[in-house]
């Protein structure tokens, strides 16, 4: 084989004439993977329930791209609940009439609650677990259909760190869980279509979202300080760990969940035991 110049996957450009989805791309995590794409050549439609946010959202990310990129029609807004199948199918319309393609999709949008498993109501479980894994099931299928089966192409899944488990909001976790063996299932399924599929999963990250727990941001980064890294981590941490396994950097990475979260998930959780006596004990073993 000839041997070719090496070209940097690092470099302006690299995703000029793509297409990329990014759900919950209003805010957050998904809005600063737009950002990043779009800086990056790539073509981005934002989708979320809230057309204003994704409007800002647009006006916002092209304020702050560099004119050649600026001066491209390369961040577009559609009014999204993943949940909704017809929603999910304009989506995928309003997309391929505008760019003509997809290349890339990010499943970001999702959402959770903190609730100890025991004061779930079957309506807070379904309703996270119709966001959360539905919503990407719906995204990706419709994504496959229109465009993916016949070109290939590259998703990226947002999970959240639950390598131990997510004790707390058990919901939330049980449905990321779904959606990384969806990615890894798929992974297998869909090789033969040139499609890979990749999660990320964050650990505690300084967004807008925490502003919709109790304590808010300052609660996040005490706990924080109980973990390797000693401080929370940042959508644009988050954002680049996406933007590689979109890029054909990761040609050859499929099947994988990149864990983003300052090696908090080889420590432990937030989860704090309550004391008791309750374990039951096998055997006459004793201290």
């Amino acid at each position: 084989m000839p041997i070719r110049a090496v070209q940097s996957v690092f470099r302006d450009g690299v995703f000029d004439g793509k297409v990329a989805i990014v759900t919950g791309g209003g805010t957050g995590i998904g809005k600063c993977i737009a950002h990043e794409l779009a800086s990056l050549g790539c073509s981005v439609v934002i989708a979320a329930r809230n057309l204003d946010r994704l409007h800002a959202a647009v006006a916002e990310i092209k304020s702050e791209l560099s004119p050649k990129h600026a001066a491209r029609d390369c961040v577009f807004a559609v009014a999204c609940d993943v949940r909704k199948e017809s929603d999910v199918k304009n989506l995928m319309d309003q997309t391929m009439q505008k760019y003509k393609r997809i290349d890339h999709v990010v499943n970001n949008a999702g959402g959770q609650f903190i609730s100890p498993f025991e004061d779930l109501t079957l309506k807070g479980w379904e309703a996270v677990h119709r966001l959360n894994l539905t919503g990407t099931f719906l995204v990706t299928k419709y994504a496959h259909e229109a465009y993916l089966k016949e070109n290939g192409g590259s998703i990226v899944n947002i999970l959240v760190n639950m390598a131990k488990g997510f004790p707390g909001s058990s919901h939330s976790g049980s449905s990321r869980a779904a959606v990384e063996n969806l990615t890894k299932s798929l992974a297998v399924e869909w090789a033969q279509y040139g499609i890979r599929l990749n999660s990320v999963a964050p650990g505690t990250i300084l967004s807008s979202g925490v502003g919709n727990y109790f304590g808010g941001a300052e609660l996040f980064e005490r706990l924080a300080r109980k973990f390797p890294a000693q401080r929370m981590g940042t959508v644009e941490e988050v954002a680049a760990a996406t933007v590689f396994l979109l890029s054909p950097a990761a040609s050859y990475t499929t099947g994988t969940t990149t864990i983003v979260d300052g090696a908090m998930y080889l420590e432990g959780n937030f989860w704090e035991t309550t004391e008791h006596d309750n374990f039951p004990v096998y055997g006459k073993s004793k201290l």
